[in-house]
């Protein structure tokens, strides 16, 4: 039961991305040739969403699901690893033309050939598993 709120979040997640046309190939390549503002819009209003939650979370006015106050933990300063994963991000994002988020809304569609980069994705994912140990962090 307490998992259907979360159900509900990924449907209207779906739907918003479907409506606002972020999970169109042609409006993704239309931003990497900077044709169109349209995705630069939608990414500003999330950055600016992301500040607000961001604000509201450092101000210890948040608690996660349990009731806790969500904390978060200072980082190294270093660059290096934000240089190289937005590198690597932004060239999967181009090449497939979906970020992760909306692959899901896409698979949700009825694309099925999304799978592919959901797989390519997650295999992604597993060899940095294996090679963090040895990458920049």
């Amino acid at each position: 039961m307490k998992l259907l709120k979360f159900l509900f979040v990924g449907i209207l997640f779906g739907i918003v991305m479907t409506k606002s046309e972020a999970v169109s190939w042609f409006r993704i390549q239309e931003m990497f040739r900077f044709q169109s503002f349209h995705m630069y819009g939608i990414i500003g209003v999330a950055v600016v969403a992301g500040a607000i939650m961001h604000f509201l979370i450092k101000s210890g006015k948040m608690k996660n699901q349990f009731g806790e106050v969500i904390q978060f933990s200072e980082k190294p300063k270093t660059y290096v690893a934000s240089i190289l994963g937005g590198t690597i991000f932004g060239l999967g994002w181009a090449l497939t033309g979906a970020c992760p988020g909306p692959l899901y809304t896409l698979l949700g569609q009825g694309n099925w050939v999304i799978l592919v980069v959901i797989g390519s994705a997650l295999l992604g994912a597993l060899v940095y598993g294996m090679l963090k140990p040895k990458l920049p962090h």
